[in-house]
């Protein structure tokens, strides 16, 4: 299983985010977390096409699509066009989860599910086939800078039980709060994914990607 770091520049510099992205790319981030947001399934709205558009050109790294949307349905293709290299919808905004799923699925790029907080694993019974990952939302959807919800620990430790049950090698992302202090938390439970905003843009992004970067591969290589 890969062990690998997305900062999310949900909470990088806007102004200067073509630089921050180069920075943490040459830091030895393994992928960029874009988190797009709609203002209707979340209160915030984020980034458009044009400018995904926009830093794909820029860059070459693995682009890990979260779509904080409501019936995500009518963008797949839309966002797969736009450079998506792992293309993540919510569970909780489709009333079809598996033909959203499908649909990711024909697109060519790698499929991911998010699950609220809130949200039973039990959601995945019948898609856990069809998923490449899962995204495990640790703090409600929508704003960056969030505490870790400490219940969600009990919850990536219960999926990477079910994946390993299932002989699955399922990726597993956390999303949110995750800082010095519970980086080895998630890791400890099972997620191999792991997305850091503030902790990373709060500061010296290129100092702290190659600190966590460095923490995870310690990790997993002692695994």
């Amino acid at each position: 299983m890969d062990y690998k770091l997305h900062p999310s520049i949900l909470a990088a510099d806007f102004k200067n985010l073509g630089k921050d992205i180069e920075k943490v790319v040459a830091a030895g981030a393994d992928g960029i977390h874009i988190d797009v947001m709609d203002g209707d399934f979340v209160p915030q709205i984020s980034f458009g096409m044009p400018v995904i558009r926009s830093i794909r050109e820029a860059t070459d790294v693995t682009f890990d699509v979260h779509l904080m949307v409501s019936n995500p349905e009518r963008y797949i293709e839309t966002f797969v066009d736009c450079g998506a290299d792992i293309l993540t919808i919510h569970a909780e905004a489709t009333r079809d989860i598996e033909n959203a799923l499908k649909q990711i699925r024909r697109t060519g790029v790698k499929v991911g599910l998010a699950l609220n907080p809130g949200t039973s694993l039990s959601t995945l019974d019948y898609v856990m086939d069809d998923v490449d990952m899962v995204l495990l939302m640790t703090v409600n959807p929508g704003f960056g800078g969030q505490k870790y919800i400490e219940k969600a620990t009990r919850k990536i430790k219960a999926l990477r039980a079910m994946a390993l049950n299932e002989e699955r090698e399922l990726d597993i992302e956390v999303d949110g709060g995750v800082t010095d202090e519970t980086l080895p938390t998630v890791l400890e439970a099972g997620a191999n994914i792991i997305v850091m905003g503030s902790a990373i843009f709060g500061g010296d992004a290129a100092a702290l990607t190659d600190k966590y970067k460095k923490e995870i591969e310690s990790y997993s290589g002692n695994r």
